[in-house]
């Protein structure tokens, strides 16, 4: 019987190919190749892992015939646990968050999965994040096991058994530098665990975003929640700090915009004709930012962690791209803007401080609306119109803390966004936008009246 027939479905994870890559890094001196993972059949690395975490919980005892597999997840370590679930007869129940592309849901759907979708916007401890929800289903439902990725250090072994080795074999041992976007810390950690231990000179590079904590945790060891806020990306960054992320097999964390990252999910198709996801965009994203660290004659691995179909609401959509602010237009940038604005840093109100306080301080700024913040997130908004009718209505309000009265969040935009995006996303549900430095760590507020000035 050939090498390549399989009992069940399960046979196939693993073994993935890698192909170099060309065009995309033409201005890298060393010679990079691509561990595409989306041969999976579940189309993702998470494969790997997922099944490992199974078969090892059945190994304990965790897991028993007939039980159901809780997990929070962003899409596709869901989708190797439906897989496996299918095949060994395991019910699923997933929950997510409201940031996940809608594909990656209707996929785990497909599976037989119940997914239930949280707010992305709330701490971890919050009853209602997706970390909290899947918590509360393992203690509610019967004969329920949760897989738990962040922390299942099984995890990290089933890539220091697997991917690890391959990249070892494939490369012939001649691998320089490898490099990974980090969630979990899973993918890295393992991986970057055995290739060291066969060559401790092999520098591992992680790939974080703006908004997650890893970077500076690895410089600094201070945990800070100041770092946190809402971003894009998808699979990489936490808020948190995952068991799986050892930091001592990290050598370098760089850090890459939601804007970089989206930008090149669709170059790296356009250029290699590989259909990859929105982790392999911030990996090129910051292979590109490291390029002077990798010389001629080095060999460089990244990880292509899923694939590119479920994205095509998002990144591979071109009004969503514009919506974002991310598609690439001719004329100025936001950056351009910031040239002429007074004030530095946003000046923001506590969701609770007084109405009264919050009005003080526009009128001390001459701010028609501002941010509100809850435990250093940004959480709403307030103008100075709307502040205005509530207190019209009810003059004792003025004493009720914001929160009461607080309008949606501004978005978040790069401070590369094209002003004719830009001006789009200034409208009456959102009067201002908060434009983001993300490498001087500064923001600021843009109002409809800066982007007329401008235009």
């Amino acid at each position: 019987m050939s090498k390549n027939v399989f009992d069940n479905i399960l046979g196939t994870i693993g073994n993935t190919p890698m192909v170099r890559l060309n065009r995309i890094t033409s201005d890298i001196k060393a010679t990079v190749y691509a561990k595409v993972e989306t041969f999976n059949p579940g189309h993702s690395i998470k494969d790997r892992m997922a099944l490992k975490m199974i078969e090892d919980a059945e190994a304990q005892g965790l897991l028993k015939p007939g039980g159901t597999i809780i997990e929070g997840t962003s899409g596709n370590t869901g989708m190797g646990l439906a897989i496996a679930g299918i095949v060994k007869g395991y019910k699923c129940i997933f929950t997510t968050t409201d940031k996940q592309s809608p594909e990656k849901n209707d996929a785990l759907r497909a599976f037989g999965a119940e997914v239930i979708v949280c707010p992305t916007d709330v701490e971890p401890e919050d009853p209602r994040s997706y970390y909290s929800v899947s918590a509360r289903l393992e203690k509610e439902t019967p004969n329920a096991w949760k897989a738990n990725q962040y922390d299942n250090l099984s995890n990290s072994q089933a890539h220091y058994e697997s991917t690890g080795p391959e990249i070892w074999k494939q490369t012939g041992g001649k691998i320089d530098h490898l490099l990974v976007g980090v969630g979990t810390g899973g993918t890295i950690t393992g991986t970057g665990r055995y290739l060291k231990e066969k060559n401790a000179a092999i520098k591992v590079w992680g790939v974080d975003t703006y908004g997650s904590i890893f970077k500076k945790y690895k410089e600094t060891g201070v945990f800070d929640k100041n770092e946190i806020y809402p971003y894009v990306t998808e699979g990489i960054g936490e808020d948190f700090l995952p068991q799986n992320v050892d930091f001592s097999v990290v050598d370098h964390f760089e850090k890459v915009t939601d804007r970089n990252a989206a930008i090149y999910t669709r170059e790296i198709v356009k250029h290699e004709g590989i259909w990859v996801g929105n982790s392999a965009g911030a990996a090129i994203a910051g292979l590109l930012q490291l390029k002077d660290q990798f010389k001629e004659g080095e060999t460089v691995v990244v990880i292509f962690h899923d694939h590119g179909t479920r994205y095509v609401g998002k990144m591979f959509n071109s009004e969503w791209m514009r919506k974002m602010g991310y598609e690439t237009v001719p004329g100025p940038a936001a950056r351009e803007l910031i040239r002429n604005k007074e004030v530095a840093d946003v000046v923001g109100v506590m969701s609770t401080d007084t109405i009264e306080h919050a009005v003080s301080l526009m009128n001390d700024h001459n701010f028609s609306q501002i941010p509100v913040r809850q435990n250093d997130r940004i959480v709403g908004s307030l103008s100075e119109s709307h502040a205005y009718s509530c207190i019209v209505k009810d003059p004792d309000i003025r004493e009720q803390p914001v929160q009461k009265i607080m309008q949606t969040a501004f978005p978040y935009v790069d401070i590369e966004t094209p002003v004719t995006l830009l001006a789009q996303m200034i409208t009456p549900e959102h009067p201002a936008v908060l434009v983001r430095d993300f490498v001087a760590d500064k923001t600021y507020i843009m109002t409809g009246y800066d982007v007329l000035n401008a235009i």
